[in-house]
């Protein structure tokens, strides 16, 4: 028997282990010729690079390029193809978060480097280029161009030693080249301000296009080679986590790739949609063979596409309603559009497809299924990442009637428990502002006390959105695992999508008085509590709180503000003082910014906290400084309060090991076992401790 559990506690359905089980992909990529799309598996910690092709028959069928054993915690990804369809690039070692190299197995001979790999698809082994990441392949199929410390290099793809390319007073970054292969668009960022340079291989020489003051980005290649059209972000400071509603107005623009004199081809009005906002993708601007420029725009409140031609004049929206776009991409020919909204299904995300030039949007999945990251293949085929709330995402291609064909099911374990989920349902309650804050309810199975425990959890981003099922990103999609196992162990699981985050609109993302502000964030907390104080199954001194990251800030939040209503937390690599991050983050200049911004922290109130907590973290974590979780743990100890700790040495903060998932999650599971008694019912359970 577990620690603390209950021996009428029946033994849970599935283990964690079986959750995490299903190999998770990454974003699918389209190769240019030959109707091929390949994309990385990550199995159990193992992570290789797979592709799928069409057979005579238009069927696809899979296999693995790469044979990469071993949960070594060595990330892979970033893979583009080569103008042949034949070959591969990718990065591997490192972190795909950046900040240099990763030993999250502590081997005393130092971390693994982090190269860039290239793989035949006839079978022949993989052969490292060189150290970086980032790889990109000319179209003339002789040389990749990849990133090292900042700097743009280039390797012969037969072989041969690398070489920087370019040596950049600033840091180099989203290479790509022209449709001849004759030049190399990059961007320049140089702190306050950034350029878009062309790189021209015959003459050895770099022109920049139109520089200012702004923060140029995005290089985008018109069809024809001749021109580059990139965003412009007026200079100025944005904090990431303060409400940032309106901003000076950003643009669009087009350069001569040759002179780099440029015109402005667009910009957004004053007031709504004037602050950028990207896709969840990198590529965010489109030259379509037609010759307009696709964007992302939220004039309407709501992230939308819109298209304008590249001369300039009428913008044309493609794209409407209350709902938001999350990838878009081009056909390889640039005649088609598709892409990823939640339009009509808030907490879904479904496939659609719309003329660049305009017309009616035509949605091509629906369901209680959730899509993303669609592309078309050079045949014209769509391909996406797919799921719902039993299937684990996977590569799929769209079929007759909407229907999505697994492109790789030898893939998926043959014991992953997928009939014996729970459906989360879709809840919708009022925050104490009034705001309506939507959520996934986990039920338990049959069979559990009438009253019992429940959860709170809490995503991390902000600007991320859990969905009613599966989720397209990896760390959701594993927390999402762990709440279906805590709904089968006897919670109640409330999943809260809390202001801040994506989904639901401009002015939810952009919330009055959020984060360093003054942590209006925390009015969602008491909502979902509220909510769950409400229900007849819920007992109101045995609810919890957990969440990773932004999450851990809120469970941080929660636990110092109301632990009279939450009896106990978990918080993975948690913000809790806003003030010791930077200026950064701080809501205003000098002491005021500074007061103000711990004042919404968490450790503000630690004279309030009196539940106990596992505070969570890996050491070598780039997003969240450890000294966060070092300055909670001294101020909780100073006040009393039970304090539990899981560190993980050399770990980063979206963890590379499934171990280091799978000894989180059971560490979160016994604590909440130990203080929130899943197996008993209200009257027979202990009192929450306070």
């Amino acid at each position: 028997m577990a620690v603390g559990a209950s021996a009428a506690q029946a033994a849970p359905a599935f283990s964690i282990e079986q959750l995490m089980s299903a190999p998770f992909p990454s974003a699918p990529v389209t190769s240019p010729q030959g109707g091929r799309v390949a994309w990385v598996y990550d199995e159990r910690g193992s992570r290789n690079v797979w592709f799928a092709e069409p057979g005579a028959n238009g069927a696809f069928s899979a296999h693995a390029i790469t044979a990469y054993t071993g949960d070594a915690g060595v990330d892979m990804g970033e893979v583009s193809w080569s103008a042949d369809g034949r070959h591969v690039v990718y990065s591997r070692g490192g972190s795909l978060e950046g900040g240099g190299p990763v030993n999250t197995l502590s081997l005393p001979s130092g971390a693994p480097p982090q190269q860039v790999w290239i793989a035949s698809l006839d079978g022949a082994a993989p052969r490292a280029i060189g150290p970086g990441h980032s790889p990109v392949v000319s179209p003339r199929g002789d040389v990749v161009a990849y990133l090292l410390g900042d700097q743009i290099w280039t390797a012969p793809v037969a072989g041969g030693p690398p070489v920087q390319l370019i040596h950049d007073r600033g840091r180099s970054g989203s290479p790509v080249w022209s449709p001849d292969g004759g030049k190399l668009a990059f961007s320049s960022s140089r702190g306050d301000h950034g350029f878009i340079g062309v790189y021209d291989v015959a003459a050895k020489a770099i022109s920049w296009m139109e520089p200012s003051v702004d923060r140029d980005v995005a290089p985008e290649w018109s069809p024809d080679g001749k021109s580059v059209a990139f965003i412009r972000i007026p200079a100025g400071r944005r904090s990431p986590f303060a409400d940032s509603l309106t901003a000076q107005p950003w643009s669009i623009w087009t350069a001569d790739a040759a002179t780099g004199v440029a015109h402005q081809a667009w910009i957004a009005g004053e007031g709504q949609g004037s602050a950028f906002r990207s896709l969840e993708t990198e590529r965010t601007l489109l030259w379509t063979a037609n010759g307009r420029l696709v964007f992302p725009w939220e004039r309407s409140g709501w992230l939308q596409l819109y298209s304008v031609p590249v001369a300039g004049g009428a913008v044309t929206q493609l794209t409407n309603g209350d709902s938001e776009l999350f990838t878009a991409e081009l056909s390889e020919d640039r005649k088609r559009l598709v892409y990823s909204s939640n339009q009509g299904d808030i907490d879904h995300r479904h496939i659609w497809e719309v003329a660049p030039e305009g017309g009616a949007p035509r949605q091509l999945t629906h369901g209680p299924t959730i899509e993303d990251n669609p592309v078309v293949t050079s045949d014209g085929q769509i391909v996406a990442l797919s799921g719902d709330w039993r299937q684990p995402i996977h590569m799929a291609a769209l079929a007759s009637g909407g229907r999505l064909v697994d492109l790789a099911p030898q893939a998926r374990p043959t014991d992953f428990p997928a009939a014996r989920l729970t459906e989360p349902k879709q809840v919708v309650f009022n925050s104490p502002d009034g705001l309506k804050i939507h959520g996934q309810l986990f039920m338990p199975p049959p069979g559990r006390a009438p009253r019992g425990p429940a959860l709170l959890f809490f995503h991390g981003g902000p600007t991320r959105q859990m969905l009613l099922g599966w989720h397209p990103m990896d760390a959701y999609s594993y927390m999402y695992a762990l709440n279906q196992y805590l709904a089968s162990e006897g919670y109640i699981v409330l999943s809260v999508n809390y202001r801040g985050g994506t989904g639901y609109g401009l002015n939810f993302r952009e919330a009055k008085n959020f984060g360093a502000a003054g942590s209006s964030e925390f009015q969602d907390i008491q909502g979902a509590i509220t909510y769950l104080h409400g229900r007849a199954d819920v007992d109101p001194k045995r609810i919890g709180i957990w969440g990773g990251s932004y999450g851990g800030l809120m469970t941080a939040l929660g636990l110092s503000r109301a632990s009279e209503d939450l009896a106990a937390g978990v918080d993975y690599a948690g913000v809790h003082d806003w003030s010791t991050l930077g200026i950064y983050t701080l809501p205003g200049t000098g002491e005021d910014g500074g007061k103000r911004a711990f004042n919404a922290s968490p450790m503000a109130s630690l004279d309030k906290w009196t539940s106990p907590v596992l505070v969570v973290q890996a050491d070598d974590d780039r997003n969240v400084p450890f000294s966060q979780s070092v300055e909670l743990v001294e101020g909780l100890r100073k006040h009393g309060v039970e304090v539990e700790q899981l560190v993980l040495p050399d770990e980063i903060h979206d963890l590379l090991r499934q171990a280091s998932w799978i000894r989180f999650f059971h560490a979160t599971d016994d604590f909440f076992q130990r203080h929130l008694r899943p197996g008993q019912d209200a009257a027979a359970a202990p009192a929450a401790r306070r």
